[in-house]
């Protein structure tokens, strides 16, 4: 079974209220030029290198899969995450044929997202556990739940963690991880008024399932990154760095543009370090905390394309490089 992302999304209809319970992550002003996110200054924090979800380019990608690896490459990326476009994780490419290229142009690539209903339909296991060989072979690390659909009770969590916790049994016998990525939906409390995001950091195991941070989608959730990275500690090991367009544009947004149905909200991403968020101040924390691997993601484009996003973000990563 293939898992179309795009497909999934757009089945999902969940109406929702979001709890706000915001923290003072985000610049204090709204003008890109004042934030502690410019690029002009070195931050006292650094990392070795940093990679792109491959979602940032997904057009380009369904395109061209090779063409457009390698102009992300010549970006300055050293990393790529994964997604199944329709033609596997490996983008039409036997896993072998897969990892020679990527080498070539000097990539890692450190997992994938791949097909949520492997976490929850037992009767995928074995084509799970094929696809897990093929990671493997590829040098993968994870193997990611992006998005569990639009569930909304106590025991469709509880059913995600423990379906998390087999995957990943299955993944360790590869050398693999399983992991989980959040959006909004796991703050959205369920039953008596508990936080799905907790339910599944507390009920799986952390020898078996890492949890990858989508930043962005945390901060859109008014949740504080730096207190779920504190208070779990050692349970993230991935993080997305995707910026949130400042407030006056969110609003634009909002005024102008019509959802399409009611569970997802305005997309409302952009270049990193042109946004709100203040990732000085969170990624240091995060790696104190365990990150070992920064992603670059990206999902809106104005006045851009996705590749010139995906080099602008690039740009703003290689400050933090040592």
């Amino acid at each position: 079974m293939t898992y179309n992302r795009r497909k999934f999304i757009r089945q999902a209809a969940l109406a929702a209220t979001i709890p706000f319970t915001y923290s003072q992550l985000i610049g204090c002003t709204s003008s890109p030029e004042n934030k502690t996110t410019s690029t002009e200054s070195k931050p006292d924090f650094s990392i070795n290198k940093y990679g792109i979800q491959l979602w940032t380019v997904k057009e380009q990608m369904a395109q061209d899969a090779k063409a457009t690896i390698k102009e992300i490459a010549s970006f300055g990326y050293k990393q790529i995450e994964s997604f199944d476009g329709g033609s596997s994780i490996f983008w039409g490419m036997k896993p072998a044929e897969f990892k020679a290229f990527i080498d070539e142009q000097g990539l890692q690539a450190i997992g994938s997202h791949c097909n949520p209903e492997y976490t929850v339909n037992i009767a995928l296991q074995d084509e799970f556990k094929k696809l897990c060989e093929g990671a493997a072979g590829v040098g993968m690390k994870y193997l990611t739940n992006p998005f569990p659909g639009p569930i909304a009770t106590y025991d469709e969590w509880m059913k995600v963690a423990e379906g998390l916790n087999r995957q990943g049994e299955i993944c360790k016998e590869f050398g693999l991880k399983a992991g989980y990525h959040n959006h909004h939906l796991e703050f959205i409390k369920v039953g008596d008024g508990q936080v799905p995001y907790k339910l599944l950091l507390d009920n799986t195991d952390k020898d078996l399932v890492d949890f990858e941070m989508d930043i962005y989608w945390v901060v859109k959730a008014k949740e504080n990154p730096i207190k779920w990275l504190n208070d779990y500690s050692g349970r993230y090991k991935l993080c997305h760095v995707k910026d949130l367009h400042q407030p006056e544009r969110i609003a634009e947004i909002e005024n102008t543009e019509t959802l399409d149905g009611d569970f997802w909200p305005h997309s409302t991403s952009c270049e990193i370090g042109t946004g709100q968020i203040d990732f000085d101040a969170i990624l240091p924390i995060a790696k104190e905390n365990g990150v070992e691997e920064f992603i670059v993601e990206q999902e809106r484009f104005d006045n851009s394309t996705p590749l010139q996003a995906a080099q602008k973000d690039a740009e703003f990563m290689n400050k933090y490089v040592s």
